[in-house]
């Protein structure tokens, strides 16, 4: 068989993405396969085959410094970015060699919490280490984990879980058990996660390395112990892999699909539902002992017993991922309930102290510079909500935007008229009142204008690694939050990037392109609109500047 990668590479610029990306999956999708039916020695030949290629090495560092959000995020070594040259010399030197640098602690507010999350940084060059490493485990464990789990896993999300949830109490009351893990990423005990991981001996080392490099906060080297900082590319994996089994530990005791409980685990949150009270309190012993081997244990001001319908132990119904799932009686359906799912209570108060921070944090600035920072906050969390029965909550939360934009325009000019403030802030548009300056098209986007569309649930333990491409670019036009525009074109392009050739998939970032640029007479219509990937739009970018060099960009 050809060694992987083996491509004559002239530059970054020139790099072959598309047969680099299909050299990678075509291994990773040996690896999927091997594992499925139980063969660890193809499994483990074919990682280290695939963590020595080229190819694997050039997609870990594209990963990093072009792919990821936080691309652009020192470590310890104060880098933040590489040019075109120098992620090339990186693919060159690029070895697992056992050494990591320690993390910069960095603190991040916590929702809902006064608490700070830490989170720990490593440099680009470990990062894309952990990129490496991730690509050659990931579609092994995509094989293993449970059907149940949705956290941090391609192609999967938090809709998932809830419809997954919806699924199994929509016919029938149940009970529940609504856990959080104290502090997962923190205190995972590293022997017993490296013995569970079972890889080969060389991953084995590097990822030891990595858990123990230590942090480094206020210029101070801390060891760390325990935990996998959050914040390093391959953590979400690692935790996924610690809790992984909880699942199967519930099925093993009590056998038989109609007694066995269901777990729904997100990340670190997880529920379990079941008909019998008893049932659910003999599964939070095994899940206590079970996570009590890992370092973990259950959070106890989050964790409680609660039934969907009955209010027999505090309120009936339960939160999960800032999502209320309840059950309430009514007498229009034969089963005598329906289930109900919208925005948690916290999670609505959350949003509406973070516009007011918005608004206060613009009380000087222009109208339009309120507009483009509140209308991404208001898209992303209606969007985020825009699955379940968010209707009446949306048109409740709009209610007090506007209360909030009217302190504002008052505020800023407290010696004018309410009827000249509204003159001045607001304007007639399809009808309508509309928040937008009176030269603009620029306007607010309130809640109320989310559509509510159900998000179809992905099919069983389906995974990105069994080439079903279709499969997988047509549930991303369907996600939450695609715009028309975006759902349009990947339909056009039936799901392929132009540049490239190759199928979107999971986790893929994707940019709206001008096929003719605007500032060379392009139009902005759909006909001159392309979707690509964002290191083809960069790619393609430069090209478009040397291309039309000669030519004076119009004014």
């Amino acid at each position: 068989m050809n060694t992987v990668g083996q491509q004559p590479m002239d530059g970054w610029n020139t790099t072959p993405w598309k047969k680099i990306e299909l050299a990678v999956f075509k291994l990773q999708k040996r690896i999927y396969r091997a594992q499925l039916r139980g063969d660890v020695r193809q499994v483990r030949s074919l990682q280290r085959l695939l963590v020595k290629s080229r190819s694997a090495r050039f997609l870990a560092v594209r990963q990093v410094t072009q792919d990821h959000q936080g691309k652009k995020t020192a470590g310890v070594d104060g880098v933040k970015s590489l040019t075109p040259a120098q992620r090339l010399e990186l693919v060159n030197h690029l070895r697992l060699n056992q050494k990591a640098q320690p993390v910069r602690r960095v603190l991040i507010p916590k929702p809902a919490s006064e608490e700070k999350r830490p989170l720990g940084i490593p440099t680009i060059q470990d990062r894309v280490l952990q990129a490496l490493v991730k690509i050659t485990l990931e579609p092994e464990w995509e094989a293993k984990f449970e059907p149940n789990s949705y956290g941090f896993r391609p192609g999967r999300s938090a809709w998932d879980a809830i419809g997954a949830i919806y699924v199994l109490i929509n016919q029938k009351p149940k009970w529940v058990l609504d856990a959080d893990i104290a502090q997962c990423f923190d205190r995972i005990h590293h022997d017993a996660l490296l013995r569970k991981r079972d890889a080969s001996p060389t991953l084995k080392r590097q990822i030891k390395a990595w858990l123990k490099a230590g942090v480094i906060d206020k210029g101070e080297l801390f060891p760390t112990d325990a935990g996998t900082p959050q914040g390093g590319v391959v953590s979400p994996l690692l935790a996924n892999i610690a809790l992984h089994g909880l699942e199967q530990s519930l099925h093993e005791a009590f056998p038989g699909q109609r007694k066995s409980p269901a777990l729904i685990r997100y990340a670190d949150d997880l529920v379990v539902i079941h008909p019998d009270r008893q049932v659910i309190d003999k599964c939070q012993e095994i899940i206590t002992e079970r996570l009590n081997g890992m370092g973990l244990e259950l959070k106890p001001s989050k964790t409680r017993i609660t039934h969907t319908l009955r209010q027999e132990e505090g309120e009936a119904g339960f939160n999960f991922l800032g999502f209320n799932i309840r059950q309430y009686p009514t007498r229009k359906t034969r089963l005598g309930f329906k289930t109900i799912i919208k925005p948690s209570k916290a999670s609505v108060k959350r949003h509406q102290r973070q516009m007011a921070e918005v608004i206060d944090h613009h009380h000087l600035a222009e109208q339009t510079k309120l507009l483009q920072a509140l209308n991404p906050v208001i898209q992303g969390w209606s969007n985020y909500f825009s699955t379940v029965c968010s209707k009446e909550t949306f048109s409740k939360v709009d209610k007090t935007l506007l209360n909030q934009l009217r302190a504002w325009s008052i505020a800023r000019h407290p010696k004018k008229s309410r009827t000249w403030t509204k003159a001045k802030y607001w304007k007639a548009a399809n009808g309508k009142l509309a928040f937008s300056p009176r030269d603009s098209r620029l306007r607010l986007h309130f809640h109320s204008e989310t559509l509510i569309k159900r998000h179809v649930k992905v099919q069983g333990n389906r995974s990105p690694y069994e080439n079903d491409w279709m499969y997988w670019s047509t549930r991303l036009g369907q996600r939450p939050g695609v715009s028309t525009r975006i759902a349009k074109l990947l339909k056009r392009q039936k799901g392929k990037c132009p540049r490239c050739g190759l199928y979107y998939k999971a986790g893929d970032l994707l940019e709206r392109d001008h096929i003719i640029p605007k500032a060379y007479s392009g139009k902005d219509v759909y006909d001159n609109w392309q979707l690509l990937h964002r290191h083809c739009h960069d790619a393609k970018t430069a090209e478009d500047r040397r291309r039309y060099a000669s030519q004076a960009p119009d004014s």
